[in-house]
Order: structure tokens, then sequence, then C-alpha cells
């Protein structure tokens, strides 16, 4: 969405939407892909939304501001109807932010996101700072909502039960780079990258007692200074020589599948 912010730069490569580089637009271009087609669902909602507007202010704000030919009454009609769409009563329109649950507030983000019906929606972290049993259902609105106002969602999570719970393909990124791509039921099945392989180990399983929990030894890397070669190689069991100097391409290792590895070129 272009949002970083200096000292944030963007250095190199696309982002390819609907055929258009996003990198190559102009701020007006942007403007009518913020909103009406891409929305942002934030990590924490109560620093996302506005402690002194009430929930409908933050909505007829919004809507406005994309499609400003539409008057209150419609942009508040608009505000009910979403609203309702995520398990919230409209009576609760006229409270603040602060009146609300943790839960609640993202049911309003994800709200706020669905306004104008854009055909993507970025959610970053959405459940980071929920409970357990709030999270599963911030996750089943999400899912049904996907559904209802068919849309894509691209989720942003370290939580490894959800990526298997929601996602139908998954990038697995370890210090700025695509480890490896994939469906999400081939990747538990048969990971390529020796990372995908250990982060999955490392997950807890509540079906056996008495378990030794699994780690990734030593620590992720300084983004400001990687390592040489492959970033995962200091921490990698399987290393040799090349992974010390070269770099490996993110390469398609069978149907769909993809993974930066040269381990993968020794098979």
């Amino acid at each position: 969405m272009r949002l970083i912010q200096p000292p944030g730069i963007i250095t190199s490569g696309r982002i390819v939407f609907e055929g258009k580089d996003i990198l190559a637009m102009k701020e007006e271009e942007l403007r009518k892909i913020r909103g009406e087609k891409m929305a942002m669902v934030f990590q924490d909602p109560m620093t996302s939304l506005n402690p002194v507007k009430n929930i409908e202010d933050h909505f007829i704000e919004y809507i406005n501001e994309h499609r400003p030919k539409i008057r209150r009454e419609e942009a508040t009609r608009m505000a009910e109807r979403i609203i309702a769409d995520v398990g919230i009563s409209t009576a609760r329109l006229k409270e603040y932010p602060h009146q609300f649950s943790g839960g609640m507030r993202q049911r309003v983000m994800i709200g706020l996101a669905l306004a104008l019906e854009p055909s993507l929606i970025i959610a970053d972290e959405p459940t980071t700072s929920l409970d357990v049993m709030v999270e599963a259902q911030i996750l089943e609105l999400m899912r049904r909502l996907k559904e209802k106002y068919k849309l894509s969602m691209m989720l942003i999570t370290h939580n490894m039960g959800i990526v298997a719970e929601v996602c139908d393909r998954v990038a697995v990124m370890y210090a700025g780079r695509i480890a490896e791509v994939s469906t999400t039921s081939r990747l538990f099945k048969e990971p390529k990258h020796p990372y995908t392989s250990l982060l999955i180990e490392s997950v807890p399983n509540i079906a056996v007692n008495d378990q030794v929990l699994k780690t990734i030894p030593g620590h992720p890397p300084d983004l400001t200074g990687l390592p040489s070669g492959c970033p995962f190689h200091p921490r990698c069991p399987f290393a040799f020589d090349r992974c010390k100097v070269e770099v490996p391409e993110l390469k398609e290792v069978s149907g769909g599948s993809y993974a930066a590895c040269h381990l993968l070129d020794k098979s």
C-alpha cells in the first residue's frame, strides 16, 4: 500500500496488483486503490482508532474520504450494515473506542476495512493482542466475511496454527526474504526449506505428554548486517560451504511450490 515512511524506504522490486505496479504509481492513483480496492487491518486497533471520535464518525470519515459525494445519512446506513456484519449491535455506533473490548475494537477495524468492499484485505497480526477464545472468533469472522464479500485476504502472522487453519497458500519468510512458497497442506506435509521444517517442529503438540519442546538454534540475524550467503545458514543444521557464500534463488521444486535452498540442488 506504500505506507512506509522515512527512514523506511523501498529500495527495489515490484508490487503488482491487478496488473499494475504500485511502486510506479503517482499519489493520486494510490488514493484510488487504498480503501477502494485494497484495505488494511492493523495489529493494534486501539492505536488505529481515534479516541475522540465515536465509531459512526470513523465510518463516515473513512467513506467520505474516498467517496465524497455520499451523504452522511447514506454513509450511516452503510456503517449500520457493516457493523452488523461483524457482529456488533448498531446501537453501539455512537460509542467510543475505549468503551469496546479488544476483540470488539478489532471487529470495528475489520468493518472499516470492508466499508468500501475492496478486493484485497491485508491483515497484519490481527489477533496478537487477543485471548485464544476471542482469536478464534475473529478468525472465523474473517473467514466468513471473505466468502460473503468475495475478497482475497493476505494474512501476516508468526502463528503456524493460524496459518494451518486459515490460509490456502503460504509464503514463509526469513530475514526479509521468502524461503518457501506452497499450498498450506503441502507445506505442512512436505516442507522443502530447513527453516520451514524447524518452524513446524517447534510448534507444541497438546496431544503428546512429556514432550521436549524443540527450538531453532541460534538467534535471528541483525537485518542491518545480514550474514553472507543464505541468511539462515548460521542456524541451519544442514548448511555446507556454498550456503555461506551464495544467496539461494527461489526456484520451483514441484507444481506451484517454490523454495530458496541450495540443498535442493544436491537432491
